[in-house]
């Protein structure tokens, strides 16, 4: 059988430090039993597919150098579901161990943020046992699904958060689990994840032909696991609410009438990431791949994978991602081996799909019959003080399960009708008099963590939007403008807030400097440019008003991102001031 050998010869020290793990064991394990405050290098690369990142506190360094050492966790959660049994466990260890936050990420997880590494066992064990898990949240492997959040039990919405639920199994790693849970819950088994017939059925499938890595113990990722990072999305026609396009794989679900999965249209090769003054990495959007029907949707998947596997750039790391094979070889050369060398069914043409809308979900929605769910904007998503404790009480008093949207916000969901005024007095004294009504620039801005505690932020981000979104808005009311903005905006140019889909997006690039980034639309359809390399956070609004009136004068018909796009390149730089 012709299967693709692991590679043994000459690997890079990122790849050999994974061969000789023991599928992510060591020296994690042994460095878990001592006194230490910090891992080392090998154990720090090796955390991250267990969900976490050591992190250095910039502002206690030189105070308190014990403190600064200390360990960001994040969960795995498809779909962004946190049952109500998990999320209070997250407070509590929120509170008790961790810096008395929570937030929710741009993937529809949970981050826990200040976490000392002597407690890192408890607070991963604790989560495991209230329903939760961290393994594959971060590194060389399939991270968390993303999918509509919104709990829906109409149209394809119950379809898509199945499936990103078997997605999530389908590519969790064989080898990697054990080694998980060996290492946060002493090799209590019975903790394993619990897929469905057919993802049993597909699993076993990652054992033949091309899709097997040639590792009994991990048949799909091998002893190597894959070259970089890799993010699945799924969706229903018309809701581009998990930014479909900026996903190595993005799937739109089609249903039957009765609603059963029909099939998918496969989107291929999407990523944010880059590196500032080096033109060889750069942020893209997804090709079309074609349509799947519903009994080769799991195996698609994990051919796509299978295929990244062996080809993807495992000597030059910041080229490891798929959307650079994408590039290098063309979407033609991709499905040609994909359907020559590991998918056999049939790929034929993209059906047909609506105009795709970023949706929120934010205020009251019936779910069903006698259950509500209500969206509630959180800015940088951040859960801290008397609002994370009123959340608590009312998960904790109505028993209701929480979903995370792409957006940073939060859905409560399985409200009783007998219980919507309750909940509608207490959210009102917690701030959410009308949750659907944010302020325009702030509802779907979104913002990463960046300082102090990010190791690759260079300057302000999560901190300072609320002042920056301040400022936009008493700009645009001064100008008169009325329609609103997408701002996204980032420490540094790693693309955690997908800023390059952003109509106007804040780059880190010095301290207090920012890329100027202008051209996404606010469905989430286009990339955005540079335009700007290095603009003070004080010169924002000078820079941008030239742009902003051309805006106006051209009637206000078209979204500000479709309006640069219009001007073009050569008209936006004409209307930036000189010194831009």
């Amino acid at each position: 059988m012709d299967v693709a050998e692991p590679q043994t010869n000459s690997l890079s020290k990122a790849e050999q430090r994974k061969l000789d793990s023991d599928h992510l064991r060591e020296p994690l394990l042994t460095e878990l039993g001592n006194d230490e405050v910090r891992f080392s290098e090998d154990a720090v690369q090796l955390l991250k597919f267990h969900g976490s990142y050591q992190q250095h506190h910039r502002e206690l360094r030189k105070t308190d150098k014990i403190r600064s050492w200390q360990m960001m966790l994040r969960l795995r959660s498809p779909g962004g579901r946190i049952p109500a049994q998990l999320f209070l466990a997250l407070d509590e260890l929120s509170n008790r161990i961790g810096d008395g936050t929570l937030r929710a990420t741009t993937r529809q997880a949970f981050q826990m943020h200040g976490i000392p590494k002597a407690d890192l066992k408890e607070v991963i064990g604790t989560i495991v046992r209230n329903l939760g898990s961290t393994l594959a949240a971060c590194g060389d492997i399939n991270r968390n699904v993303m999918a509509p959040p919104a709990p829906y039990e109409k149209g394809g919405y119950p379809v898509a958060r199945q499936l990103a639920d078997e997605i999530a199994d389908l590519l969790s790693p064989e080898a990697a689990e054990g080694s998980y849970l060996d290492l946060w819950v002493d090799g209590d088994l019975s903790y394993r994840f619990k897929p469905s017939k057919a993802v049993k059925q597909a699993r076993q499938r990652q054992s033949e032909g091309r899709v097997y890595s040639g590792s009994k113990a991990e048949p799909l990722y091998g002893d190597t696991y894959l070259p970089r990072k890799f993010k699945v999305g799924v969706t229903v026609p018309g809701d581009n609410s998990i930014d479909l396009l900026t996903q190595d794989i993005g799937l739109v679900v089609f249903t039957h009438p009765s609603g059963e999965l029909k099939g998918c249209n496969v989107y291929v090769g999407g990523g944010m990431g880059r590196t500032h003054n080096k033109e060889e990495t750069f942020a893209r959007i997804a090709d079309p791949l074609g349509y799947v029907a519903a009994e080769h949707v799991l195996d698609v998947v994990q051919s796509i994978l299978a295929l990244q596997r062996d080809h993807g750039d495992r000597v030059i790391r910041p080229h490891a991602r798929m959307k650079y094979l994408l590039h290098d070889k063309g979407i033609q050369w991709f499905r040609q081996t994909l359907q020559q060398d590991y998918f056999k069914a049939e790929l034929t043409g993209l059906r047909n799909e609506p105009k795709p809308k970023l949706l929120d979900y934010l205020g009251w929605h019936r779910q069903r019959a006698g259950l509500w769910f209500v969206g509630l904007p959180l800015l940088c998503g951040r859960l801290e003080g008397t609002l994370k404790q009123g959340l608590r009480q009312l998960v904790e008093t109505y028993q209701l399960e929480i979903r995370l949207t792409a957006n940073q916000d939060l859905l409560l969901c399985n409200i009783g009708t007998a219980q919507r005024a309750g909940i509608r007095s207490a959210l009102a004294e917690l701030g959410f008099d009308v949750p659907e009504s944010p302020a325009p620039l702030a509802r779907h801005a979104i913002a990463c963590p960046a300082l102090p505690t990010c190791g690759l932020a260079i300057t302000e981000s999560e901190r300072i939007l609320p002042d920056v979104l301040d400022r936009l808005d008493a700009q645009l009311r001064r100008l008169e403008i009325e329609k609103s903005l997408l701002v996204r905006m980032t420490g540094c140019p790693n693309g955690c807030a997908r800023p390059y889909m952003a109509e106007l997006a804040l780059v880190g690039n010095g301290v207090n400097q920012y890329q100027l980034w202008l051209g996404g639309t606010p469905n989430l359809q286009n990339l955005a440019r540079p335009y700007v390399e290095k603009l003070p956070l004080k010169d924002l609004e000078q820079t941008i008003e030239p742009l902003l009136l051309s805006w106006k004068a051209a009637g206000g018909r078209r979204s500000f991102g479709d309006h640069i796009n219009k001007l073009g390149d050569q008209g936006v730089a004409e209307l930036l001031p000189a010194s831009a």
